[in-house]
């Protein structure tokens, strides 16, 4: 990683990966906001359970899951479509923030309630239509630290690792969704709660 550079008083690092743009605000939030925010999201979030065919087969997706958002900011994923809950007042003042540190401006936001270890997403990409050919996405992490494993989708040999902590931005722009996945791993190690909110841009006539 090197410095790249500060926005709010918050230094950024730039991740090096090849064909993949992702910059770091370690500590976005400080611990005692990200830990009280944390905890009101998690009471006042409409959370839900959501299942996901595999095989012919209905699973629970294991995590709990919001969409919040701009009217007309449906997202479709995993074969569902989302409809999003629309934006209070706290959550217009964080995506206010979040947009101001990565210099672009967000309609719609996907909650990840992870509540334990047990928790996870797997591999995947952001990658739908409705985001665009080379989408931004700002991920912001609450609560307990999680692993955040990505791979390259054509050079099996290039991964890369890193710890997610509690306050910190991840932001991915450029080839990142075209050409990598991530994952969040279960670790039955960890007992604490983590919420994940990846801003997003949902392009409404996006097959026009």
């Amino acid at each position: 990683m090197q410095q790249s550079n500060l926005c709010f008083g918050q230094s950024s690092e730039i991740i090096q990966l090849e064909n993949a743009e992702l910059e770091l605000f370690a500590q976005f939030l400080t611990s005692e906001v990200a830990d009280n925010l944390l905890q009101k999201l998690v009471e006042l979030v409409d959370w839900q359970k959501e299942t996901i065919r595999i095989a012919g087969v209905e699973r629970l997706v294991p995590r709990l899951t919001a969409w919040y958002g701009d009217k007309g900011a449906s997202y479709t994923y995993s074969g569902v479509v989302h409809h999003p809950v629309p934006w209070n007042e706290r959550l217009l003042a964080l995506k206010s923030q979040v947009e101001q540190a990565c210099g672009a401006e967000f309609n719609s936001a996907l909650f990840n309630l992870y509540r334990d270890g047990k928790d996870s997403v797997a591999w995947h990409s952001d990658d739908e239509p409705e985001l665009g050919r080379r989408p931004i996405i700002a991920s912001l992490s609450l609560g307990a630290p999680r692993s955040f494993q990505l791979k390259h989708k054509k050079h099996k040999d290039l991964r890369h690792k890193l710890t997610l902590t509690s306050g910190s931005l991840l932001v991915m722009r450029g080839d990142t969704q075209q050409c990598w996945l991530h994952q969040v791993p279960k670790e039955p190690a960890i007992t604490e709660p983590r919420i994940n909110i990846t801003f997003r841009n949902i392009i409404t006539n996006h097959n026009q």
